[in-house]
């Protein structure tokens, strides 16, 4: 007995270590590889003089030595693609662009030193065809970050649109939004709508321009998502959470809303390059608009989320009801906001709500108020039976009598059936019926009933 009992607490350890370990695994998701693919001009305008040396020979050293500074970087990997290298212009061949260090390389830091020193600039400025040429260079990735760093000395000179290009790149979901440097002079104006432009008029502006693009692709950013009350104190929590890139309108992020164990939110580590739109799923949904983030610095996120519970009873949970569903509506407005099923709560933002309960007949209960951290009850007595007994199949069904009023609560629903049996709220109702082979109305039987909560209640259409 002893050793089936130690046996037993065996199991249950390694099965309370595998759980254990399944979960730690969900929460050390690692980080997602940032894949940096540079697009460097090497037009015939980069032998162009420039401060110290030429300017291809600049951009050779500045960019040498940022690569010599990533090579202890960990979780990234670099490419290299060029345009205005293979032809010499004039003529001018509009897509003279070529990946030429692709990405998965064994060292490509010293790939891309190598293939930087045997440049030689020739050709013309096909700026859109080499980015619209770049959306290839990045293989498929599950848990990547696509970025396109652009180095350029000019304008676009093949009549390609670089914005048109870069947005479409983004909204595919293919890269991040880009970076432009702009050497030798400032083109912000045609960049900015390609991506963040970065001037650098002069040789230390290159360089601190390239150091600040690799810090903002790198860089850890944090933030927290402060769900607030009625009170604008961070106490909602639980919800789920999507984060919308704005530009593209693509998903980046869902979470789950958590607090701590002292009560503050979680901190998210979130991509700084993006502006986003947060949607936060409570009923109705509650959202912020172009959030932007510091690249390096810790974000609050401050979202109005007030919310109470509605809780929905029967007077029983016998089975003929224990579907029963109601639709809930915000006060004066038709669109359904949810269906909440009976034996169940469900939280809403604070406000009035308008119910409309699917019994027959339908219950409606209009102005139910949803206050912050407080549940509403709102209960309906228990349904009754009618058992329809008709003598053949036929045409008809069964209207609610109130105020010398029939309205119509349920259509004979097979006119083959003989027999049926409905679930009706308590109240006093008519059978307004026909049988198929009687062919004239006077052959009309009614019948009136009354239905008690719990009871049953046979009504026969034939004597």
């Amino acid at each position: 007995m002893k050793i089936k009992l130690a046996l037993s607490g065996l199991v249950i350890l390694l099965m309370c270590t595998s759980v254990s370990a399944q979960i730690q695994g969900e929460e050390q998701k690692p980080p997602p590889l940032t894949r940096i693919l540079f697009v460097l001009d090497a037009s015939q305008s980069m032998y162009g003089r420039w401060q110290s040396d030429m300017k291809i020979s600049i951009a050779r050293k500045l960019l040498s030595n940022l690569l010599d500074s990533l090579k202890t970087v960990e979780n990234i990997d670099l490419a290299l693609r060029v345009y205005g290298h293979q032809y010499r212009f004039p003529p001018q061949v509009c897509n003279d662009t070529k990946l030429i260090v692709p990405f998965g390389g064994d060292d490509n830091i010293t790939n891309i030193k190598h293939k930087l020193r045997t440049l030689t600039p020739k050709g013309t400025t096909p700026i859109a065809y080499a980015l619209e040429q770049s959306g290839s260079d990045f293989p498929d990735c599950d848990n990547c970050r696509n970025i396109i760093v652009l180095i350029t000395d000019g304008l676009e000179e093949c009549d390609g649109d670089p914005c048109a290009v870069s947005q479409a790149l983004q909204k595919k979901g293919i890269v991040l939004k880009p970076f432009i440097i702009g050497i030798g002079r400032n083109f912000q104006e045609a960049f900015d709508c390609v991506g963040t432009y970065f001037d650098a008029s002069s040789e230390e502006d290159f360089s601190k321009a390239l150091n600040v693009v690799i810090s903002q692709a790198l860089n850890s950013t944090t933030a927290q998502v402060n769900l607030l009350d009625e009170y604008d104190r961070p106490t909602e929590t639980n919800v789920a959470m999507t984060f919308y890139d704005d530009f593209s309108g693509l998903i980046h992020y869902n979470f789950v809303h958590t607090l701590n164990n002292k009560g503050v939110p979680d901190t998210l580590v979130i991509d700084p390059l993006l502006t986003y739109n947060i949607v936060v799923h409570t009923i109705p949904p509650r959202r912020a608009d172009k959030i932007t983030l510091t690249a390096g610095k810790h974000t609050t996120i401050g979202i109005k989320a007030p919310q109470g519970t509605l809780d929905l009873k029967l007077e029983s949970r016998d089975k003929t009801v224990r579907d029963l569903k109601c639709i809930v509506r915000q006060n004066d407005k038709m669109e359904t906001l949810n269906v909440q099923n009976f034996g169940q709560t469900e939280r809403y933002i604070t406000g009035i709500y308008d119910l409309e309960v699917l019994t027959l007949p339908r219950i409606y209960i209009d102005d139910v108020e949803i206050k912050q951290s407080h549940t509403t009850t709102i209960e309906i007595p228990m349904p009754g039976i009618a058992v329809i007994e008709k003598k053949a199949a036929g045409y008809g069904g069964v209207y609610l009598e109130s105020d010398n009023q029939l309205e119509l609560v349920y259509n004979f629903r097979d006119n083959s059936m003989e027999r049926e049996t409905i679930v009706l709220q308590p109240g006093k109702y008519r059978v307004i019926y026909r049988t198929k082979y009687a062919n004239k109305a006077v052959y009309t039987v009614e019948e009136r009933f009354e239905i008690e909560s719990g009871k049953s209640v046979n009504v026969r259409l034939y004597r």
